[in-house]
């Protein structure tokens, strides 16, 4: 990541450093900082071309995507407060707005003109990108494919004399992907308004953690257990039962 006060790289990962070249991570943390540079620029500049009302935030998101059979995806989205507005189709060269706006058709025709900025996006994302990260992958296989297996417990809340919370915290797993579900009776508890499971978030250790909430009436007589499913466990299942 680009540490914004000081515009030099952060390395999250101590495999991440040795994986290039120190002159190839300088090549790119001055290519990060002549691209953060004119983003500002160009985005200051629209705003006063295009009398775009103040506040306002523009995103971009790019990369490469590698898969196991050696294909791979690349992109480059720009969002516009919260919403998908400009895209590269790396593979064609070519600039295309997704919302029918007035600024969408403005910036999509502007940033077509830019033809050096269009050959450099090509280049970074279908060779850089991607011989960088096959690299990347190399010297952390040993992290990247870890696994840690999910600690899961089950307790309950009482908000009110009416209403039991059956909390399910599920932590120390990785990698991220992860199913925790209700069983009620031994039935998958299905999506509604009395289910609520977390976002998962990261652990300092670099694991992931979450919690799923069902509430339920104090006397409804069923048994409830909380599932958990995970890549760790292989076929099998945590299942950890309430009361």
């Amino acid at each position: 990541t680009l540490e914004k006060a000081t515009q030099n790289i952060l390395y999250l990962y101590p495999w991440v450093y040795p994986s290039l070249p120190a002159a190839e991570w300088n090549n790119l943390l001055n290519l990060f900082r002549i691209y953060w540079h004119n983003f500002i620029l160009s985005m200051s500049r629209d705003a006063m071309l295009y009398k775009i009302p103040y506040p306002f935030v523009f995103q971009c998101f790019t990369g490469c995507e590698l898969y196991p059979n050696g294909s791979y995806t690349k992109f480059y989205h720009l969002a516009y407060n919260g919403h998908d507005f400009l895209r590269f189709d790396v593979d064609r060269s070519q600039w295309k707005r997704q919302q029918n706006s007035e600024l969408a058709v403005q910036v999509e025709s502007q940033f077509s003109t830019f033809l050096g900025f269009s050959e450099t996006l090509q280049d970074l994302l279908n060779v850089t990108c991607v011989d960088h990260m096959k690299k990347f992958i190399k010297y952390g296989r040993a992290t990247l494919e870890r696994q840690e297996l999910p600690v899961a417990t089950v307790f309950a809340r009482t908000p009110s004399p009416d209403q039991l919370l059956l909390v399910c915290h599920v932590t120390g797993f990785y990698p991220r992907p992860i199913s925790v579900d209700w069983l009620r009776d031994g039935q998958e508890v299905p999506p509604g308004p009395a289910l609520n499971t977390s976002a998962i978030l990261p652990n300092a250790d670099l694991t992931y953690q979450l919690r799923s909430i069902l509430a339920v009436d104090p006397h409804d007589g069923h048994s409830y257990a909380c599932r958990v499913r995970h890549r760790s466990l292989g076929t099998r299942s945590l299942l950890i039962p309430w009361g």
